[in-house]
């Protein structure tokens, strides 16, 4: 039995896969006090449907892979670990000066960002090493002491230590993390060479502060988690996800938390990869994941989930750089819970406010007072009030109507319906517009691909989203009410090391580059003696960061091998950097030497899975079809057809308008849409019927 949980902002959602390789998932509210908690209730309410208790359930499960938003929300509510800074002296302004950039350059009434860690907790010291690794200026060990003796009246609860140059001569950095360790038993810290040895110095040393500060809070939260777990009789593996698409044992999170950063939407793109080959045989897919307070979205393009080398926490440019690579994920605040607003000039607004889990969309009646999306898509007749989350929030409909006619249609002169219908149109336009920004804005039509919807209000106004988007064909997985749950249970254990070595395609040196390659390959077969046991295979994958000379970034180019022994070798290599480059840029520079700069290897176990689709099968006590007023923009309100999901056969289509309910979502088929579950057991919709000669 495997189980994988991801904490939302609304509900927490846990997949299960079951002895016969059956997925069910399961649903409950997040309890932003105590995540833990929510976790352990949707463990429950899983028992209570197996017919078991909580401990027997546990008892037999043998993985647990969890997402968490923890270490997310903690910055961006600034409750992480009061953090100082240690760099080298005459340096103490790198969070500042950043990388440059300014998203509005000439908007002055914006402020300048604040440094991660203040001016006032940034401490100098004493050393210098070159860029050749020597020893410029020796560390001064009295006046370390000296700043120990700052950080203790600092009274700072975590330290990030970033020296220069300490990726290329770690020495001094080592010595003052031992001092730290020694004077500082009980504070923790973190050391640049060892979390990110990359060039970038502003990279380095923000992802060493992040992370310094939030190994408090994620060790005692990690901590926490598995000890309620296995007081609950949990005996078997937990793993955590990363933002790197992968997962990696609890204990290794909570030494490196910075990868729990925005690592729960990082599932979603793995899962839907998987469906959109599985029910459509596409490898295309642009992968939307609606929960309650955020809509994430991500372009998989021939297979291959994207990556973005810049993954910042708030807005570019003016939030914060976690310093690592990621699965490139793009967020907008719009989801279920997004409040409507109308401003003072008349304008409607959805988002990016969320009334979250509490107080929750009006509807819940548990003290929610202004309109959501829920709540438009309620009043409008998709979601039934009765059957919610199979019944387990009973929906009040006249308290939503009210404060969408009060909030939203009085003060725009519109009824009920012509009010909600604006709420749903709205936020569906900001979704589009955040899928034209992956798809169109980087030269992708997005006609060529597969809309995979997820989250439990993805159905909500998935077709309208792609007709606006003319996307042919939609797949809504069986287990989509918690794509990302389900993708961890798909996800590999991996993790990756990296060195940099600067070093150029013409004076290449074969021994020191291979060299750095063991060392590489070294420590991922050391990670995979250690947390790879246990899997069905493994695999050391090999990459280096390179570049034409007097470019300011690099682009990632595949090694062939785990080493390079002849110049064919090399000159496949630049052959290879020739056309990453001009696959991005449209131009090679087939004349130019190549700078090499940063090595790279990853090691990958694959977790022993059925790969299974298939969504257990509940006995439906409800009708198979039925009818309910709905209200659709292009007919008025009508009597629509209401589908059971479960008892849905394979192949049989449905034409709009219909709504097909589940306990875990609702699709809504607008008029001239069908839909039809597939083998897989995935909702396939085609958003439009297509006519000779027009689309």
């Amino acid at each position: 039995m495997r189980l994988s949980t991801d904490v939302g902002g609304t509900f927490t959602d846990l997949v299960i896969e079951d002895q016969d390789g059956l997925l069910r998932q399961f649903k409950a509210a997040t309890t932003p006090d105590d995540p833990v908690k929510g976790v352990l209730a949707v463990v429950d309410t899983a028992a209570q449907d197996f017919g078991v208790s909580s401990e027997e359930l546990l008892a037999t499960t043998n993985l647990f892979v969890h997402a968490t938003t923890r270490a997310t929300n903690a910055i961006l509510t600034g409750q992480t670990a009061r953090t100082a800074l240690l760099t080298t002296q005459g340096h103490p302004d790198v969070l500042l000066l950043r990388e440059g950039g300014r998203t509005e350059p000439f908007n002055n009434t914006v402020p300048y960002p604040e440094p991660y860690v203040p001016r006032s907790l940034t401490f100098e010291v004493e050393e210098r090493i070159g860029s050749r690794g020597e020893v410029v200026l020796p560390l001064n060990e009295s006046a370390v002491l000296e700043v120990v003796q700052q950080l203790k009246a600092a009274q700072v609860e975590a330290i990030g230590v970033c020296l220069i140059w300490s990726i290329v001569n770690p020495q001094h950095e080592l010595r003052v993390g031992e001092l730290l360790s020694q004077h500082l038993p009980d504070i923790a810290h973190t050391l640049s060479h060892r979390l990110n040895p990359c060039l970038r110095e502003y990279r380095r040393a923000s992802s060493t502060c992040m992370d310094a500060s939030l190994k408090p809070i994620m060790s005692h939260y990690l901590n926490t988690l598995e000890m309620r777990l296995r007081d609950a009789g949990f005996n078997g593996r937990l793993l955590t996800v990363t933002s790197q698409g992968s997962v990696i044992d609890a204990a290794d999170m909570a030494a490196a938390p910075v990868h729990s950063i925005k690592s729960g939407p990082s599932m979603a793109p793995v899962a839907g990869r998987f469906y959109s080959s599985k029910d459509a045989t596409a490898d295309t897919a642009i992968v939307a994941d609606t929960g309650g307070t955020t809509y994430d979205v991500s372009l998989v393009r021939r297979a291959e989930i994207p990556w973005t080398r810049e993954t910042w926490l708030g807005e570019r440019l003016r939030g914060h750089m976690t310093g690592f690579p990621s699965v490139d994920v793009r967020s907008v605040g719009a989801g279920g819970g997004s409040i409507a607003w109308v401003d003072v000039g008349g304008m409607l607004h959805v988002g990016p406010r969320s009334a979250g889990s509490v107080p929750g969309p009006v509807c819940y009646a548990k003290g929610g007072t202004e309109p959501t999306v829920t709540d438009a898509a309620l009043v409008l007749g998709y979601i039934d009030p009765q059957n919610f989350l199979g019944g387990a929030i009973p929906l009040d409909v006249a308290g939503a109507t009210q404060a969408i006619q009060a909030q939203i249609g009085d003060p725009l002169v519109l009824d009920q319906y012509a009010a909600a219908d604006a709420i749903l149109s709205l936020v569906s336009e900001n979704m589009v517009q955040a899928i034209e920004d992956i798809t169109i804005n980087q030269g992708m039509d997005p006609q060529d691909a597969v809309l995979v919807g997820g989250g439990g209000a993805a159905g909500l106004n998935v077709v309208r989203i792609a007709r606006r988007l003319r996307c042919s064909r939609i797949v809504i997985p069986g287990v989509g009410a918690a794509l990302s749950a389900a993708g961890a249970l798909m996800s590999d254990l991996a993790t990756e090391f990296s060195t940099t070595r600067f070093i150029t395609s013409e004076r290449f040196e074969f021994d020191a580059v291979n060299e750095v390659l063991r060392k590489l390959e070294q420590q991922c077969r050391e990670f995979l003696s250690g947390a790879g046991t246990d899997v069905l295979e493994h695999v050391i994958e090999f990459s280096v960061e390179a570049r034409y000379p007097h470019q300011v970034w690099e682009v990632e180019v595949p090694l062939q091998a785990s080493e390079l022994t002849s110049q064919s070798e090399l000159d496949q290599l630049v052959e290879n950097f020739h056309r990453v480059h001009e696959e991005l840029f449209s131009y090679r520079d087939v004349g130019s030497i190549i700078e090499l700069v940063t090595w790279r290897a990853r090691a990958r176990a694959k977790l022993p899975r059925s790969n299974s689709t298939q969504v257990y099968e509940y006995q439906s006590h409800t009708p198979q079809q039925w009818q309910r007023l709905a209200y659709f923009p292009e007919i008025g309100q009508v009597e629509a057809l209401v589908q059971d999901f479960q008892s849905m056969k394979p192949g049989a289509p449905i034409e709009g308008p219909a709504v097909i309910e589940s306990n875990f979502t609702t699709v809504v088929v607008d008029p001239g849409a069908v839909v039809e579950r597939t083998p897989a057991g995935s909702l396939s919709i085609v958003p439009s019927i297509m006519e000779e000669g027009k689309a």
